[in-house]
């Protein structure tokens, strides 16, 4: 049986969990009272500036990304909707076998309007250079390369910003997550 996005989400999530128990300066963040989120720990009470507690919240509702869809007057691929309306969450450090990389979530709604307007921008760009479509869903290690998924076939390519799709790293996100494990900045 084949994984969806969602329940690979989910345990890599789970894995980026129990990591933060060994590691836990992985789950601290500055807190920023005018950057609110769900993901802020409710036992403590933060003062801006101070590190705090953050943990991936689980949405209460998903987004199909409809709105940014009709206006590209195009079907986002559904594993990018899932992988990106799950969870609340700050970026997460990741090691895949083809090297480090950070997968990109949505902080707050704020954070997730502004990622549906940078995928909109990474959309017309590639229609602008009659490239494949494809939406990032992390970034690399390496200057100016990101990791997407092709909007036709799901696969997760290693891109360089303004080029065509370099490599396939994975068949589709739900292997892609399956791959990676939570790892430090370090």
């Amino acid at each position: 049986m084949t994984s969806t996005v969602n329940q690979s989400l989910d345990d890599f999530m789970g894995r980026f969990a129990a990591f933060v128990k060994e590691h836990a300066e992985a789950g601290a963040i500055e807190y920023d009272e005018d950057w609110p989120s769900p993901c802020y720990a409710t036992d403590v009470t933060p003062e801006s500036g101070t590190s705090i507690p953050w943990k991936p919240v689980l949405r209460e509702q998903t987004s199909e990304f409809k709105d940014l869809s009709e206006a590209l007057e195009l079907t986002l691929h559904p594993d990018v909707a899932q992988f990106y309306s799950r969870y609340w969450s700050d970026n997460i450090v990741a090691q895949h076998p083809s090297g480090k990389l950070q997968i990109l979530q949505a902080w707050n709604e704020e954070d997730f309007e502004r990622l549906q307007q940078n995928i909109v921008g990474h959309i017309l760009m590639k229609r602008r250079l009659r490239q494949p479509e494809t939406i990032f869903i992390a970034l690399t290690d390496e200057d100016d390369f990101v990791l997407s998924v092709d909007n036709q076939t799901g696969a997760v390519m290693l891109e360089q910003v303004g080029l065509q799709p370099k490599e396939q790293i994975s068949p589709d996100l739900a292997t892609f997550l399956d791959e990676i494990e939570p790892t430090t900045t370090d």
